[in-house]
């Protein structure tokens, strides 16, 4: 009965967490905080296409997750005045499932596809057609009586996001007329996020709080306003609901989140690869079976923040600690391997 109450508990959590992220999430390019390259490219193509009035271009957004890939296609829907239909790659199994999306498109509309690296091979030859040619090509029929049919489609917008851009076929790649990477955030961005976030949930930061929670953000807008909302039940309970730096400070304490923002994970592996690997060079596989962690967990969501911060190299024989990740955990560098390691990078 306690296990299942604690299901009915949890379940609500999350759907209320789900409809906050909602709710904080950007309608406006205007609205939409950092990647300001980006948004001053998007905001001329967006502007040409609504004169002309055709279909944007097809985008592709690529980089590590919680970068704002899935609100930036939201964002680009609503500046375009389009419905959206949002699907991922894995959830289109079949090609038949890709043509059902397809042709319930609205002229101009937005299909975006998260996770556009995980499509299947036979899915993504039918989106080729659909691509350049507005066009969905099927066979009817089998062996010597077969026959291909071509059925129009409205023109559309495909956005594809994914973090691993290098997994995707050239033929796909190619086939975007608009390619934006998304970057990590400054700290003065994310205290914006923070701000933006803390007003729309009601929360009152006194204080330098904002920045608290910012600086242990990973550079990324989803851990923020995650840190945020964690830090928000922190104050309620321990606190009179108002957030002060003092009470950001314990919360991440109470969350094992340092001042880099780093959790445990993070600090199990750079104490494994200092101990039991002298800092490397070690192999990504190695490190995952070490620490019991998955291969693209570490590839895709350590290692990006860990590199960004000057704590983690890769080079042609593996990744390499630097003197600093060894001293973060209170550890000393072997004496001697930081200047063998430049030495072997150089030569390499």
């Amino acid at each position: 009965m306690e296990d299942e109450f604690g299901r009915i508990v949890a379940g609500a959590r999350q759907e209320e967490d789900t409809a906050l992220d909602q709710n904080l999430r950007p309608t406006t390019l205007a609205e939409y905080v950092g990647q300001e390259k980006v948004k001053e490219q998007l905001s001329v193509f967006i502007a040409a296409a609504r004169a002309r009035g055709e279909a944007l271009d097809h985008v592709l957004l690529y980089g590590p997750p919680g970068l704002g890939k899935t609100t930036l296609a939201h964002v680009i829907a609503n500046e375009l005045g389009v419905g959206i239909r949002v699907t991922s790659g894995p959830a289109i199994e079949r090609p038949g499932d890709l043509a059902a999306i397809l042709t319930n498109l609205a002229p101009r509309d937005v299909l975006f596809i998260d996770e556009i690296h995980r499509l299947n091979r036979t899915v993504e030859e039918i989106l080729y057609p659909a691509m350049e040619d507005f066009a969905l090509d099927i066979v009817i029929g089998k062996g010597p009586s077969a026959r291909s049919l071509r059925l129009g489609l409205p023109p559309f917008t495909l956005i594809g996001a994914t973090t691993r851009a290098g997994l995707l076929t050239s033929p796909l790649r190619d086939r975007f007329g608009v390619i934006n990477r998304l970057g990590f955030y400054t700290q003065e961005e994310l205290e914006a996020i923070v701000l933006r976030s803390a007003r729309i949930l009601g929360v009152t930061l006194s204080g330098g709080a904002a920045t608290e929670i910012a600086s242990r953000a990973r550079g990324t807008p989803r851990v923020a306003n995650r840190l945020l909302k964690r830090v928000r039940d922190f104050a309620q309970v321990h606190g009179n609901g108002e957030i002060t730096p003092e009470l950001a400070v314990a919360a991440m304490e109470m969350l094992e989140v340092d001042v880099l923002g780093l959790d445990p994970v993070d600090r199990r592996l750079i104490r494994t690869m200092a101990e039991k690997f002298q800092g490397g060079p070690v192999g990504v596989e190695t490190m995952a079976a070490a620490i019991n962690e998955e291969v693209a967990t570490i590839a895709e969501v350590l290692e990006p923040f860990l590199m960004q911060i000057g704590f983690l190299r890769r080079t042609p024989r593996g990744r390499v600690l630097t003197p600093v990740a060894f001293r973060h955990v209170g550890l000393e560098p072997p004496a001697g391997e930081s200047a063998a390691h430049a030495a072997q990078e150089r030569i390499l």
